[in-house]
């Protein structure tokens, strides 16, 4: 499946006013960020910086006077009530990926604790086992977070009322809604491809890879070296340490940059987990009113 994101265009009014212009620089920002990303930490976390500066922008949108006006007069227009929905299930997404990132560090933690104990009985192995068991477990919660990804996708491919379509500022601050929702989406999109196949993938052909995924797992050798990041990383050291002392200091510098890189995607989920509150409650006091 094509990467639909790329098409998109916001048009807002010929005399835009420096905070609707502001927003479609943040989204132009985004789209060359999302058009070379890939499945990396480094650039996820800077997908998620770009992300908050998309929202920082849209709250101002949200607080013209004239934003304003159009949604609490089109407050029970379906493409309206669909982007209140969609926000509630972003949250949740943006919830549960948080998780798998402080997971995935209570489980490196006693693992790094384990091996530079080095003893001679078993916590060494139980830890790398209980890793094991971990990693296989996320990547099977991970397919489920996909299938609601796919879901919420959905929901913003369907085009506004000729009502909406009449009203350019409206028809404008829908589309940029929809088009935030999207690059959220795509950020998720990355982070589930972070968890569970190798860096270097192509974001155009995201969707088609997890249809691999979501049919037995599969994916080829050729495709898992193409590159390595972090979770490969550790994942494949931990398959023949055994009693290897370099091996050991090999696996303890891999499961510090994977701690490192998790800790900064965590800090990145937060912040967007912020962001995605303040705006849902803007929205929400808004068509309140």
């Amino acid at each position: 499946m094509a990467n639909r994101y790329h098409v998109r265009s916001i048009s807002f009014p010929s005399r835009s006013h420096p905070t609707t212009i502001r927003v479609e620089e943040e989204l132009n920002k985004f789209k060359t960020w999302e058009a070379s990303s890939y499945s990396t930490s480094d650039s996820i976390c800077n997908g998620l910086s770009r992300l908050e500066e998309l929202y920082e922008s849209v709250e101002d949108l949200l607080h013209m006077g004239s934003t304003q006006q159009v949604l609490s007069q089109n407050q029970n227009e379906k493409c309206v009530e669909e982007l209140l929905d969609g926000s509630v299930k972003l949250l949740d997404i943006c919830g549960i990926t948080r998780d798998f990132m402080l997971q995935t560090n209570e489980h490196v933690r006693p693992l790094q604790s384990a091996l530079r104990r080095r003893k001679g009985d078993s916590s060494m192995e139980t830890s790398i086992a209980n890793y094991t068991c971990f990693r296989k477990k996320m990547k099977k919660d991970v397919k489920k977070l996909i299938l609601a990804l796919k879901q919420v996708d959905k929901k913003f491919e369907t085009s506004a009322s000729p009502a909406v379509e009449q009203d350019d500022h409206l028809c404008a601050v829908i589309r940029v809604l929809r088009e935030v929702c999207s690059m959220n989406i795509s950020i998720f999109q990355s982070l589930c491809f972070f968890l569970t196949v190798p860096a270097g993938s192509n974001p155009r052909s995201r969707w088609s890879l997890v249809s691999k995924l979501m049919h037995k797992g599969a994916v080829t050798c050729e495709e898992k070296e193409k590159s390595v990041h972090e979770l490969d990383g550790v994942d494949a050291v931990l398959c023949t340490l055994g009693a290897d002392a370099e091996k050991i200091e090999i696996a303890l510098k891999r499961l510090e940059a994977l701690e490192m890189s998790i800790n900064g995607l965590e800090n990145g989920l937060e912040s967007v987990f912020r962001r995605l509150i303040k705006t849902r409650t803007s929205l929400l006091n808004i068509i309140s009113q």
